[in-house]
């Protein structure tokens, strides 16, 4: 555990200096001294930086924020108390800050591919990069290539749905590219602040040193013969990480069960998408069930990412029951697919989400709310779609790849 958080540390810590030599865009100041210089190993001085490194390092930094946080959360009791507990919502703000402004691109971007989809015009408008244009992000906001137009004759409903998709999608284009771009400058005054500084300073201290649970440090110096070691002291015996693991699997298992399986098993979900055309701009109550296992699904996996580097030969020896699989989960590729699935319902849901808000707009054509309201009904559809497939994966028998 000790190893795999150092290693996730030094990750961080090698992201943000790649973040800081990406260029003028990120400001000074995004590192401190003690994070520029705790590890020789972060960057090479003067390296010229490249296109799209900003957002690489970026992604890098969430990456490894939310690896320290999960571990720090699932291993506690293993760890200092006070210090975990202070540092676990640290990393969530900081993964969270950095994560919306890429969030709002992918949802207009996904917006505008299903207004195409759904209406066959292509009259959108291209979503606009923010901050400094990198070839990532010209890739990332372009807008969705025109096709060929359908061979059919359209139908009245098309064609009326036609008429309001070009306003349809400019709204979502203004409405969200203003979301995006306060997201954007966010993101930059959280990288310069102290608040962001007290954070990577802490991390670049874990790259040296973990800190350990004080029952740990009194058993280490405790002067007994016969007293175990301190876990990761000099000639400790091996502390055995799989309970804790068990018990985060155990948790994605419970709240897994607590789903409506049964009712995600059929590919056409009439009572999700009733609640869905409820006026209430109240997230969809049916959504945070969901999200809430999306979350415990990734605890799992960095779980067994810690026991995988621990020792993969007895990772997977904790299984007891064939309902989540046993330990050695890190390769199974039905975790894999649940995942994936999540992570398409909750961009579903939030796009839903977002359409339902433009659709609430005072004094737009009758067109335009017919468009966003299609588009919001296609985007329910889709995390039906989306829970459909994770029941399928995750009822299926584990595969664990050689």
């Amino acid at each position: 555990m000790a190893d795999y958080l150092r290693a996730q540390a030094t990750e961080f810590l090698r992201a943000l200096r790649r973040h800081r030599e990406s260029g003028p865009g990120t400001g000074t100041g995004t590192g401190t001294g003690t994070a520029a210089g705790a590890n020789g190993a972060l960057g090479a001085p003067g390296r010229a930086p490249q296109p799209g490194d900003d957002v690489d390092a970026a992604r890098a930094l969430r990456r490894a924020a939310r690896r320290i946080s999960g571990t720090l959360h699932t291993f506690q009791p293993l760890l200092d108390a006070a210090w975990a507990e202070e540092m676990r919502p640290e990393l969530a703000w900081l993964s969270g800050t950095l994560a919306l402004e890429h969030a709002y691109a992918s949802r207009l971007e996904r917006l505008l591919q299903a207004l195409h989809r759904l209406s066959g015009s292509t009259a959108f408008p291209a979503p606009r990069p923010t901050g400094r244009t990198t070839a990532t992000t010209a890739t990332t906001a372009t807008s969705v290539p025109p096709t060929a137009p359908p061979t059919h004759p359209a139908s009245a409903n098309r064609g009326n749905l036609t008429v309001g998709a070009a306003k349809a999608g400019a709204l979502l284009d203004r409405q969200l590219t203003l979301a995006r771009t306060r997201a954007h400058s966010t993101a930059l005054q959280a990288l310069g602040s102290s608040r962001f500084h007290a954070v990577a300073d802490k991390v670049a201290l874990l790259a040296s040193e973990v800190p350990l649970s004080s029952a740990g440090r009194r058993t280490a110096s405790a002067p007994a013969p016969a007293a175990p070691a301190a876990p990761g002291a000099p000639g400790a015996a091996p502390v055995d990480l799989r309970p804790l693991a068990s018990a985060a699997r155990e948790r994605l298992t419970d709240a897994v069960a607590a789903l409506p399986l049964v009712t995600a098993g059929s590919p056409y979900n009439a009572e999700a998408l009733v609640h869905g055309l409820s006026p209430d701009p109240a997230p969809h109550p049916q959504d945070t069930p969901w999200h809430q296992v999306r979350l415990l699904l990734r605890l799992h996996r960095y779980a067994l990412e810690v026991l995988a580097g621990t020792d993969p030969r007895t990772a997977g020896t904790a299984g007891t029951d064939g309902t989540a699989g046993a330990l050695d989960d890190s390769v199974d590729v039905r975790l894999l697919a649940a995942g994936e699935a999540l992570d398409r319902h909750r961009d579903a849901s939030e796009a839903a989400a977002a359409a339902a808000q433009a659709a609430r707009t005072p004094r737009i054509a009758p067109a335009t709310a017919y468009a966003l309201g299609v588009l919001h009904a296609d985007q329910r559809h889709e995390v039906e779609a989306a829970r459909y497939a994770f029941q399928h994966s995750w009822r299926k028998e584990p595969i664990r790849l050689p």
